[in-house]
Order: structure tokens, then C-alpha cells, then sequence
């Protein structure tokens, strides 16, 4: 048991690079395909049933790439199926997702002081809104509004913003930016296991029955193809946030969110544009410019998370120890310089990663991390500029291994 937090910790840690690496391929492939898309050229002469093409050169070679708009009159005995990185990511997330906040909710998932459930209530919503999110989404696509792709993204755009609101009165306002990523990433892995390798699967079925398949099939997968395009970067962001309190943990987080999923929509028309060979439009980053600005200034608002918070029952043993003033002495000497409200380090203006270590209660909630940084590892101080000493490492190690 003493080792189990070292455990656990590399274990998000491993699930987290596979989280990573599964999505570089997903979102690699993606958008190349899209350009790809995006870039085919009609020319004189091309087979029957060919959409267009495109020339590319890539390492050392030359590559001429043909779309067949539904399928060519033979299929090939070999066809590569590009679906296990989407899911695959989606799988790593949700794991990451289960190993942090839905088995730390007491410390990542529930904050008291906005929505005071109990774990399992906590991770119901969780799950509950994530897979609503798809069926709502669904639902609307299959609607007479799916026929109408503007109207749709706004529609879908007004959700995504009623969520960045509705997760931020529910959780923490990291686990809020998290899980509004999730509802995100959701939609776009179900959009590839429910309906663009479903359908794609019927085209080939349909091609070697020698039938001609249903061209709606092609629109529909290309809809959500679309869908996903836009929505990737605005994820990647959210997914990024739990590092930088400064999105998450302000009073306008949820502008902030909704206003990033504008910006992710605008980077991604940009490069969509520039592929179909349409010209450049450069305002796109200038718009971008001026709306990360604003995110900026929101993100100066005081602070919905200062104030009295309640103390979990995990937090109240850490504080009944009997080496808690001990290390709560260890803590101040030795952390506190840099760990304050208003940092007392030359160079240091505010609480790195936003850990503010200045109160009883503070570092009995951040028991874990003292543990993990300063107790078995000595990843904190930062090049030990506080001098702490093994012995004082020691007493971190003695004092959560035992409170917990």
C-alpha cells in the first residue's frame, strides 16, 4: 500500500502517452485526409468514377492519389481502414479519465462548494452527460436541421456553449474543461464507430453483391467527416487545460471555452481554405489574435476558487496527524516561498501551476502531489533551491503513507 500512489501515479502517467500518441495518429490522419479532400483537381482523362486527384512528394517519391466519389468498379483485395486510432484514443482517454477523476473525485472531480454529491453521483453525471451528448447530437443530425450545414453548426456550436456553462456548475473547473472534452472527443469517435465506418462498410458490402450503393451514404459520412475537422483542435485545447489554471479556474471559464471552440473553428477554416485552393484568409488569424486576447483578459477575473472550502474526509486524517505540524512547518519554510498568494521568490510573481500551499487546509489538499514531488521524489523544490533535507523528505513520506 505504501507504494501504491507511486504505482498509480505512472499508471495515469503511461495511459497518458498512450492517450497522446493515439491521438498525434488520429488527428495526423485526419487532416491529412481533409486537405487531401480538399485538394483534388479534375483533368481530362481520368478513369470513370474518379472524383479527382492530386500529386504529392514525400520522402524521396512521387505519389498520385485518385478518389473514387463512391467506389471504383473493383475493390482491391487489400483496403486499409483508418478507425483504430479513433478509437483507440477514445479508449486511452476515457481510461485516463476513469484513473484521475473518477478515482480521485473527492480531489479532481467534485468541488463542495459547487454540487456537494458523493463519488458515485459525481461519476453518473459524468458518464450520463457524455453519452446523452451523442445522442443529442445524433439526433440532430438525422433531422430535417442535418440538411442544412450552417444551421446545424450553429445549433451544435449553442450546445457546446450550454455545456461549457452547465459543466462548470456540476464539477471543479478542471474536470468541467475535461469533461467538456469528452463530450467533444464523444461525438467525433462515435461519428467514426456509428456512422463513417458503418456506412463505409455498406458501400463495400453493397460493391460486392454488385449492387451501386446509396451516394447518401458518402454525404453522411462526409458530414461528420466534417464535423470532426472543425471540432479537433477546440478538444486538443480542453484536453491541454488541466495544466494552466488560469483557463479553468476563473470565473469566466466558460466563456473562455465557448470562445476557444470559435477559435479552433477559424484555424481550421484557414487551413481548409488554403487546401482547396481558394485563396488565403489571413483575418481568420487576426479574429483569432484579437479573441485570444479577450481570454486573456477574462482569465484576470478574481477567482471563483478562493474562499472557504470544505474539507474532505481524506483531507481531515492528513490534518489529524501527528506530524501534520511538523510538515505543515516543512511545508512553509521550504515550499511556501513560491506556493503563496503572493510569492515571496525573486522572479516568482504567482503560485506556479496555481498551488497555493499558504493554509492548513491548502496543503492538506495537495497532501498527494507534496507526497509525489517533494517526499519520493525530489522533483520539488526545483533544483532544491529551499535546501530541503532527506530528513524533512522523509517526514512528508511518513506522514501521508500513514494518514492514508
Amino acid at each position: 500500500m505504501d507504494d501504491f500512489a507511486i504505482m498509480w501515479d505512472w499508471l495515469g502517467f503511461a495511459v497518458r502517452w498512450l492517450h497522446v500518441v493515439t491521438a498525434i495518429a488520429w488527428i495526423g490522419s485526419s487532416f491529412y485526409f481533409i486537405a487531401l479532400d480538399l485538394g483534388l483537381t479534375r483533368r481530362p482523362g481520368l478513369p470513370e468514377g474518379v472524383h479527382g486527384e492530386e500529386w504529392q512528394v514525400h520522402g524521396g517519391g512521387f505519389y498520385n492519389i485518385q478518389k473514387y466519389l463512391v467506389a471504383p468498379p473493383q475493390l482491391p483485395e487489400h483496403l486499409t481502414w483508418f478507425k483504430w486510432e479513433s478509437y483507440a484514443t477514445w479508449l486511452s482517454g476515457f481510461a485516463l479519465l476513469a484513473i484521475i477523476y473518477y478515482a480521485g473525485a473527492d480531489l479532481y472531480l467534485i468541488d463542495r462548494n459547487v454540487l456537494d454529491v458523493s463519488a458515485p453521483v459525481a461519476i453518473l453525471i459524468s458518464l450520463a452527460s457524455i453519452g446523452l451528448g451523442w445522442l443529442l447530437y445524433d439526433t440532430l443530425c438525422k433531422s430535417r436541421l442535418g440538411k442544412n450545414d450552417t444551421a446545424l453548426m450553429l445549433v451544435l456550436y449553442a450546445i457546446l456553449v450550454a455545456m461549457s456553462w452547465g459543466y462548470t456548475q456540476l464539477f471543479t473547473g478542471r474536470a468541467a474543461f475535461l469533461h467538456l472534452g469528452a463530450f467533444t472527443a464523444t461525438i467525433m469517435t462515435a461519428n467514426v464507430f456509428l456512422v463513417i465506418i458503418p456506412n463505409q462498410k455498406i458501400v463495400v458490402a453493397e460493391l460486392k453483391a454488385g449492387r451501386d450503393p446509396e451516394p447518401k451514404l458518402g454525404a453522411q459520412a462526409k458530414q461528420r467527416s466534417l464535423h470532426n475537422n472543425y471540432l479537433t483542435l477546440p478538444v486538443v485545447f480542453l484536453m491541454l487545460s488541466n495544466h494552466y489554471p488560469l483557463a479553468f479556474g476563473t470565473k469566466f471559464n466558460w466563456v473562455i471555452a465557448a470562445l476557444i471552440f470559435i477559435i479552433g473553428v477559424l484555424i481550421r477554416h484557414y487551413f481548409n481554405t488554403v487546401h482547396a485552393r481558394k485563396g488565403n484568409p489571413h483575418w481568420t488569424w487576426a479574429l483569432s489574435a484579437i479573441l485570444f486576447v479577450i481570454i486573456m483578459w477574462l482569465s484576470t477575473v478574481p477567482s471563483v476558487l478562493t474562499g472557504e472550502r470544505q474539507v474532505s474526509a481524506e483531507e481531515e486524517r492528513f490534518l489529524a496527524s501527528t506530524h501534520f505540524p511538523a510538515v505543515r512547518d516543512t511545508v512553509m519554510g521550504r515550499c511556501a516561498m513560491c506556493h503563496a498568494a503572493e510569492p515571496g521568490f525573486a522572479g516568482v510573481r504567482a503560485a506556479p501551476k496555481d498551488v497555493v500551499l499558504d493554509t492548513d487546509a491548502a496543503i492538506a489538499a495537495h497532501a498527494r502531489e507534496i507526497y509525489l514531488q517533494a517526499g519520493r521524489s525530489h522533483a520539488m523544490p526545483p533544483g532544491n533551491v529551499s535546501a530541503m533535507t532527506e530528513e524533512e523528505r522523509r517526514l512528508l513520506v511518513t506522514w501521508f503513507e500513514e494518514a492514508r
